[in-house]
């Protein structure tokens, strides 16, 4: 126990404000949750017990339900993959060593600080709107561009190009795992005659493999739990034509709109049984494909 304590006690140590965070705010709301969720409660009335009709409703017959899903996994599967792979491009840009490079990465973190902002959703919004500047550029070339917000063939798409504009947390970290790699497998490469597409596929990749998994995870929940750009650019309803109602829009309008907490509580539960899925998922799936330095050593 001594030895135990020894090598660990200062893990622990660091982990005591969280843990005091943890169970003294965030644990007894999560049980309230998970007991609302069993309930049919409009906040005014004391919560009634109804057991699993809830969640019998929600897959059964509820039609939004599932439009959520399909919209909020679209988002999901759209919006992850380019967000990192612009965040990787750029970050390698970046490591090239160019002038004045502390001030190129506080501005392209910029995005990611005021991303979550509602000041960042409605001027979104202004840009894409019908006569909005991005209309107003394409007009320069004689494109007339589209109903952005209002055709939900296109509306999806505008809060994946603000997710990937919010970049810039990925790209610090694919920075810093750049770094870490060392410069002499680069130039053993070019020795053996690797052309820059190989030296990437062959040496970049698999060592920046920990890096890509660690921001999947964190993007990928991120973007599961998106909801001020939407709920702004749809006005809160998920318009046009439920395109935006993203799982999180939808959960708040029962909740707050409707005042179905119980049904809002059942629906947060299912949310965090996905997000848990999906990470599961990526966690598995890593040792195929994330290795580490102690593992090749």
């Amino acid at each position: 126990m001594r030895d135990y304590l020894q090598k660990y006690g200062a893990g622990y140590v660091f982990l005591t404000p969280w843990a005091i965070g943890f169970l003294g705010l965030a644990l007894g709301p999560i049980l309230a949750s998970l007991y609302l969720s069993f309930t049919q409660y409009d906040i005014i009335n004391a919560p009634e017990w109804v057991g699993l009709e809830n969640y019998e409703y929600m897959f059964s017959f509820d039609t939004r339900f599932y439009k959520s899903l399909q919209v909020t996994f679209a988002f999901v599967f759209l919006s992850v993959p380019a967000k990192l792979i612009f965040a990787l491009g750029v970050a390698m840009v970046l490591d090239k060593g160019i002038r004045a490079i502390g001030i190129y990465r506080a501005l392209f973190y910029l995005p990611s600080i005021l991303g979550g902002s509602i000041a960042v959703a409605i001027l979104w919004r202004q840009l894409f709107n019908q006569d909005g500047v991005v209309n107003a550029a394409l007009g320069l070339f004689g494109i007339e561009g589209p109903y952005w917000l209002s055709d939900p063939r296109y509306s999806l798409y505008t809060l994946v190009v603000l997710a990937v504009w919010q970049f810039g947390s990925p790209m610090l970290i694919f920075l810093a795992g750049l770094r870490a790699i060392p410069q002499d497998l680069y130039e053993a490469a070019e020795i053996d005659a690797a052309s820059k597409p190989r030296q990437f596929f062959a040496i970049t990749l698999p060592l920046l493999a920990p890096v890509i998994f660690f921001n999947l995870v964190l993007q990928m929940i991120e973007a599961f739990k998106t909801f001020t750009g939407a709920f702004v650019i749809s006005g809160g309803t998920g318009a046009p034509l439920d395109s935006l109602l993203f799982f999180t829009v939808y959960l708040y309008n029962e909740a707050f709109s409707f005042f179905r907490m119980g049904y809002a509580s059942a629906l947060a539960w299912v949310l965090l049984i996905i997000i848990a899925i999906f990470t599961a998922i990526a966690f598995y799936s890593s040792r195929y494909w994330v290795h580490y330095e102690n593992e090749r050593g």
